[in-house]
């Protein structure tokens, strides 16, 4: 089922004066963004234009294919030049929007691999003619700087079918897309048990090792490389990293390091004073869990001095489309609220993320810790009935990681967000398991949310209390963000077995965890997401037996996992 479009800003197909189009709208801008006027007619803007591919749609029908057990072609991951075939804009796209830019003065410059993100940078005047936008001067108490955006954005008609988004107009961003830690960093250690239901309860790598049955003996493949990506400004250290193995992995040398990657001016400081719990916490339980795999740490500038969090997501998926040998697997600990970002662009960066599925690259995200409520917990939510989802969560291409906590048995972590894209319609792969959900809803249940949305998250994984060191001193952190790392950590460890025995890597994830491997979950029926400063009175999801969108299947069994990935 394709992952079309919904809506969460309105896009209309009805022309205005002049042969415009209105591409895509907002009543007003989201709540905290105060407007200050007209932008200079005689500044400049740079947009990136999203232009169409020639054959998204083959590419999304291949993957089902390719990503679906029993299938001929299962796990017959595509190459860079196949993968680029279905996504370069075709001739007829490239020549409209070639014959626009030359007619109006425009210089585009190619910024991806495939040829669908090229930039132009113009005037706002001529910016507000061409596109028939009003480009504003936005505040918000969240911004270091005023940002220039606009509520609605047409095409000419000729770029109609040719032209998917343009970037910066409609989407507004947050300067803070890390999952903030659901409770405060402290030091309660050294950690009298592994169960974090308790007060003293501290999770280690030994403790996700024995809850979840997860070998420590070193992989053997060095071309499965496990990749965990770096934005605003958050620094993985390295004397970190070492302190780190030598307290909790000591059968690691401490030495191990890790490949960084940068794009956007992106860098990878090593000083004290900037130290990061996030990019410590991703880069620790990734090494801590996946033994011996091969890291990476991907720094992406400018998504915080910029507050474009959104840009960096792009120029994430268009870099690894254009490596050769990419990762095999990719962990984020990041997002924002979908409705920020809009349909056109999260369904673009969505359709990035489907591109690196093809390619045999497992992207997993966290869901987000506010619950139902979005992506950061917020009190004055509490009493609001309309459910808030995250991007990317919420994309049909990636695999969302909720947070559990405790064990015997393991409970939803009321932070752990999760619930329906009012973007992208529920897959095919995950009709069933939602349709048998929706069955567990009373009459009466007053959230509000889309009922036909894309659910999330897939799996979940423990999310409270993990021990890090952090700024030469150990610390305790928690969020969906300390889950979804732990998790790619164990499907890298799986890589590399089955590389090992001359299989092809997993790859997306999401059609073989909704059928042949769904019963490798520990189902998890305890615990509800409200949100960490709400009360059990306020509305939210409950788990259930199967799937639920707060634990997705629920927490991996290794053994069992690897046995159906070897299948």
């Amino acid at each position: 089922m394709a992952l079309k479009l919904l809506t969460v800003l309105s896009i209309s197909v009805l022309v205005s004066a002049g042969g415009m189009v209105v591409h895509e709208s907002r009543r007003a801008a989201p709540a905290g963004f105060v407007k200050q006027g007209a932008a200079p007619a005689n500044a400049t803007i740079t947009l990136r234009v999203g232009l169409a591919s020639n054959n998204v749609g083959g590419l999304e029908e291949r993957l089902m294919s390719i990503a679906t057990p029993g299938s001929s072609e299962f796990r017959q991951w595509l190459s860079m030049d196949e993968v680029k075939a279905f996504v370069q804009p075709s001739p007829e796209t490239r020549s409209a929007f070639d014959s626009f830019a030359s007619g109006n003065g425009l210089r585009p410059t190619v910024i991806s691999p495939s040829g669908d993100w090229v930039s132009i940078t113009l005037p706002i005047s001529q910016a507000n003619d061409l596109f028939a936008a009003q480009f504003e001067v936005f505040t918000s108490p969240s911004l270091v700087h005023p940002i220039t955006r606009t509520l609605s954005v047409s095409l000419p008609s000729e770029l109609v079918g040719h032209v998917d988004v343009l970037h910066p107009t409609t989407a507004f961003p947050d300067p803070n897309p890390r999952l903030g830690a659901a409770v405060s960093v402290d030091t309660r250690l050294p950690a009298k048990s592994c169960n974090s239901n308790t007060d003293d309860g501290v999770i280690t790598p030994a403790c996700l090792q024995a809850l979840y049955g997860i070998p420590a003996t070193a992989a053997t493949q060095s071309d499965n490389a496990l990749l965990v990506t770096g934005y605003a400004n958050e620094f993985a250290q390295d004397a970190d990293l070492a302190e780190f193995l030598k307290l909790l992995r000591p059968d690691i040398p401490a030495n191990q390091t890790f490949a960084v990657l940068t794009i956007d001016n992106g860098t990878n400081t090593q000083d004290s004073n900037l130290t990061s719990s996030e990019a410590n916490l991703d880069i620790q339980y990734a090494a801590g869990i996946a033994t011996g795999v091969p890291l990476q740490f991907l720094s992406v500038g400018n998504s915080f001095s910029n507050a474009d969090f959104m840009t960096a997501l792009m120029d994430t998926t268009t870099f690894l489309q254009g490596v050769a040998n990419p990762p095999t697997v990719m962990t984020t600990s990041y997002g924002l609220n979908e409705a920020l970002f809009g349909s056109s662009l999260a369904t673009k960066i969505c359709n990035g993320y489907m591109a690196l599925g093809a390619r045999g690259i497992s992207a997993l995200f966290s869901s987000g810790d506010g619950g139902v409520r979005g992506l950061h917990d917020n009190p004055n939510l509490c009493q609001n009935n309309t459910f808030i989802p995250t991007f990317p969560a919420s994309c049909g291409f990636v695999t969302s990681v909720g947070a559990t906590q405790g064990f015997a048995p393991e409970k939803a972590v009321n932070f752990s967000s999760g619930g329906f894209s009012n973007i992208f319609p529920a897959p095919s792969y995950q009709t069933a398991a939602i349709a048998k959900f929706m069955e567990t809803l009373p009459s009466d249940f007053s959230g509000d949310f889309n009922r036909t949305g894309r659910g999330y998250p897939d799996v979940s994984l423990q999310g409270l209390n993990f021990e890090i060191v952090f700024g030469g001193a150990t610390a305790l952190d928690s969020g969906t963000s300390a889950s979804a790392p732990a998790m790619a950590a164990i499907i890298a460890l799986i890589n590399d077995r089955l590389l090992a025995a001359g299989r092809p890597v997993l790859g997306f994830l999401n059609p073989f965890i909704y059928s042949t491997a769904s019963n490798t979950f520990t189902d998890i029926t305890t615990g509800r997401n409200p949100g960490y400063h709400c009360n059990d009175s306020a509305v939210a999801f409950d788990a259930v037996a199967g799937w639920d969108p707060l634990t997705g299947f629920g927490t991996p069994n290794f053994e069992e996992l690897l046995a159906a990935a070897m299948e």
